[in-house]
Parts: C-alpha cells; structure tokens; sequence
C-alpha cells in the first residue's frame, strides 16, 4: 500500500475510534460507573455458568494479557520490522515504549475517569485500580496490533492464520476478564476502542513523518508466485535473461560478421598484392630483353 493511502487510512480510523471512546467515556462518566446496558446481563451470565475447567482456562489467558507476554510480542515485532541488527534494536525499542507509553496513557484516562469495578464478591481472580478502560484489555490489544502490523509487513503470505490467531488471542484475555467479574463489558470495549486508536495513531505517525522508515517496513525483499509458489524477484530475473539472450547472440553474430568481412578484405588485399608483384616481374623481364637485343641470350654473349 502507498504511504499516502496508509497514512488517510489510519487516521481516519484514530479519529473514528477516538470518537467513539469518547462518547463511551462520556457515557460512562455520566452514569457515574454504573454497569450500562449488558453490563449486567454479561455479568450474571458469567457468573451462573464457571465451571473450574472453564475458570483455569480463563484465568490461564487473563494472566498472559500482562506482564512479560505482551512484552515479549513487542520484542518480537520489533526483530520482524528490522532488516540489519541495528534497525532490529531500533525497532524493538520503539516497539517497547510504544507499548509503554500506551500502557501510561491509559492509566492516566483510567484514573481521571475512575470508575468502580464490578462487586468485590463476583471477583474470579486478582485485580487492582479503577476499572475504565481495561489495563488487560488495552495492553494485549496493543502488543497483538504491533506483532500483527510486523507480521503483515514481513510475513510471506502464509500469514492470514497466524494474525487470526493473535486476534484471538487478544479478544480472549478482554473476555476473560468480564468471565472473570474483574470488569464489566463496557470498560473492555473501552480497552479495545483506546488500542485501536492508539495504533492507527502510531502508524499515521509513522507514514506521515517518518516515510523512510515506512517504506523500509513496507518493502518486502521477496514476492512469491500465488501460482508456481516461485519468487517474483527470480522470474524477473529470468524474464530479464531471455530478454539479453538474444541481444547477446546478435551482439555475438555481429562481431563474428564483422571479423569473417574483415579476413577477406585482407585476403583480396594479400591476393592484389601477389597479382602487382607478378606484373612487376614480367614487366622487368621483358625489359631487360629489349635492352640486350635480338641475338642476345639469357645465359652469355652473343
């Protein structure tokens, strides 16, 4: 995709999602933290239906939305973007403070907001501060949209499925934490909506004022064939050659015609000269005959 295109596009998109988790705030604020519309509802599904499989596997996912994980998914993002080691632990480090600023940010809104989190006695696991917008929801959408703007910027074509599975795996640990009764529905969606911004801002930021890093990320070194699974770059490479070939045996044919034309034009030089040294000598020979006379001999004196 051009810069120009990228950049139109993500910040349309920062300024829709900006939009509507403003709104979702303003609502939230005005219903002064009350569970809005399905808040409710969500939470006493969840609450009736926690069988202890479904528990551990919830609080297995809710656990990998913070801390080292999504870390770790940033790191990685940033070794995908880089081409030499230096561009690599450039990336990763903004990758990191990326994350890191996102993470400050929501804080920051989390604490003007400051909205209370669902009753203490349907808490399935730990949880700690204001509940507006989701610190797990935001901080593994986050991480999931960098390794996934890396992954579609890198990856070969086999990368569908595992953007898919990045996805899910962020909308999961935002679902766990309502199952869980840490959150309610509303400050997920808020979490989702605050991430969303957050990236289409990093990359309007990025194809806007940096179009020389944009265009690195963006240029793949390798294009396989849909069709022959080849890569492009080597068939033009061989679409080149047949190209040259000929150019090269005409090239080849011209020089052979013109090193053939210029031994025969030796050859008739060589076989003219023979034909004027031959007539020199008869015309001596004939010469000398007349200056000896009519009883002269070739051998002596008359």
């Amino acid at each position: 995709m051009k810069r120009q295109g990228t950049g139109d596009i993500a910040a349309s998109t920062a300024l829709g999602s900006l939009v509507a988790f403003v709104l979702l705030a303003l609502v939230v604020t005005g219903h002064d933290g009350a569970p809005l519309s399905g808040d409710s509802e969500l939470a006493s599904w969840s609450l009736a239906h926690r069988p202890d499989m479904a528990l551990a596997l919830a609080r297995g996912v809710t656990y990998t939305g913070t801390g080292i994980v999504p870390y770790t998914l940033v790191v990685v993002a940033g070794l995908l973007l880089g081409r030499t080691a230096r561009q690599r632990v450039r990336a990763v480090a903004a990758c990191v403070c990326a994350l890191a600023a996102a993470q400050a940010l929501r804080f920051a809104v989390m604490s003007l907001i400051a909205r209370p989190r669902p009753p203490l006695e349907n808490w399935a696991t730990h949880a700690s501060g204001w509940s507006f917008p989701s610190g797990h929801t935001t901080t593994s959408a986050v991480a999931a949209g960098l390794l996934v703007l890396a992954v579609l910027a890198r990856a070969p074509q086999s990368r569908r499925a595992f953007v898919l599975l990045v996805g899910c795996w962020a909308v999961l640990v935002g679902l766990s934490r309502v199952y869980l009764g840490v959150h309610w529905f509303s400050d997920v969606v808020g979490g989702w909506l605050f991430a969303v911004c957050w990236l289409s801002l990093l990359l309007y930021v990025l194809a806007r004022f940096f179009p020389g890093i944009h265009s690195t990320m963006t240029a793949a070194p390798h294009r396989e064939d849909p069709t022959t699974g080849s890569d492009a770059v080597t068939m033009d490479v061989g679409v080149r050659a047949l190209h040259q070939r000929p150019r090269a045996e005409d090239s080849r044919l011209s020089v052979r015609a013109s090193a053939g034309s210029r031994t025969a034009g030796h050859r008739q030089q060589s076989s003219k000269r023979r034909t004027v040294s031959a007539s020199r000598i008869r015309l001596r020979v004939l010469a000398a005959g007349r200056r000896g006379g009519p009883h002269s001999t070739p051998g002596g004196n008359p």
